[in-house]
């Protein structure tokens, strides 16, 4: 069962805003990094316009920036069935240090039966086992992940419209992405560059990293209206002993932890208790906390983060941090100065 804060009944209508369909980005901006960035202070609702690269004015010496080094998986496989039809498969994230990539849980389109032999390139897929909603399990001989990173294509959010291209390749990835396993990006972190990285390190800021392997679930709509009734999906992450320190060693000091994106910040409060009891240690497990207004915060004191989609989990996480109070006000401001939404768009920084 999903880890659910309950404190008091909100409807999902409360998050609802209307969001012009020209502000949603659909492609990366030209340049990684060449981003907006709206600075929203918590406390007082006051929000700046900046760029992107500002985020080194706001965090100082001994501040921990906290990143996602998740890798994305080409996990969109489009497959022959021996009868010449097309399948479309989505290879579902990792779970657990070694997942079992000959034996392995897909999300498919159109009917499958079990035993169905399905066509990638020189490979043969089998269906052993139909699941609920619209899963599935499927066997490969060689390794779906190495079939995959020939075939397959980034599987793109579902509001983009559009398949993915060869510049979705590297644009839909961090610049630090190191363990495959996610089936969407920590778009957060999609901005993030090199530069941005060495400038905040030439200040003093502490960067340590993460990883939770982004599921597709981050995209499933919620379809209760009392949100206290949503039960989030789960999704594994690892936090290596250096990053558990760094931030206790902040927190003595009186130094900010700050996360870049949501997939941090869940992985951090999900393990909130682990984080500041006992000796530091690698840290894993499955996360299925779900944050809305209510909930106090115990490890971050920063987010930087995307404008999230309305109704959305990641939304009410956010509102859970700003105060929606102070984060609908926001967001219309985001509007009415015409920041671009969502994944591929700019990005907030929250105090």
């Amino acid at each position: 069962m999903s880890l659910v804060l309950h404190w008091y009944v909100m409807q999902l209508a409360d998050f609802h805003y209307d969001i012009p369909e020209k502000l949603i980005a659909t492609t990366p901006p030209t340049v990684r990094g060449d981003a907006r960035l709206l600075v929203l202070d918590r406390q007082s609702g006051t929000v700046s316009d900046r760029h992107y690269p500002d985020i080194v004015d706001y965090l100082g010496l001994g501040d921990v920036l906290i990143i996602n080094d998740t890798k994305v998986i080409k996990a969109r496989l489009i497959t022959t069935k021996q009868t010449g039809g097309t399948r479309e498969l989505v290879l579902v994230e990792k779970h657990g240090r070694s997942d079992d990539w000959h034996t392995h849980k897909v999300i498919y389109r159109r009917k499958l039966a079990v035993g169905d032999k399905l066509s990638v390139g020189a490979d043969t897929l089998t269906v052993e086992e139909l699941l609920d909603g619209g899963m599935a399990i499927i066997k490969s001989e060689r390794d779906l992940l190495q079939i995959a990173e020939e075939h397959g294509s980034v599987p793109l959010p579902p509001y983009m419209r559009r398949d993915a291209t060869p510049a979705d390749i590297e644009r839909y990835q961090t610049i630090f992405a190191r363990e495959q396993g996610s089936v969407a990006a920590p778009t957060a972190s999609l901005n993030m560059t090199e530069e941005t990285l060495s400038r905040l390190r030439d200040k003093g800021i502490v960067v340590v990293y993460a990883t939770l392997h982004v599921g597709l679930g981050t995209f499933l709509p919620i379809r209760v209206e009392d949100v206290t009734d949503h039960h989030m999906h789960k999704e594994y992450f690892e936090i290596p002993a250096v990053t558990v320190s760094a931030i206790r060693d902040a927190k003595a000091k009186g130094k900010r932890v700050v996360a870049l994106g949501t997939t941090v910040t869940r992985t951090l409060e999900y393990a909130h208790e682990a984080i500041l009891a006992g000796p530091p240690r690698d840290l894993s497990g499955e996360a299925d906390i779900f944050m809305y207004p209510g909930y106090s915060f115990k490890i971050i004191d920063g987010l930087i983060t995307n404008f999230h989609m309305p109704d959305s989990t990641v939304l009410m996480l956010t509102a859970a941090f700003a105060g929606w109070d102070k984060l609908k006000p926001a967001y219309e401001h985001a509007i009415d100065k015409s920041y671009r939404f969502f994944s591929y768009g700019d990005s907030m920084l929250i105090l």
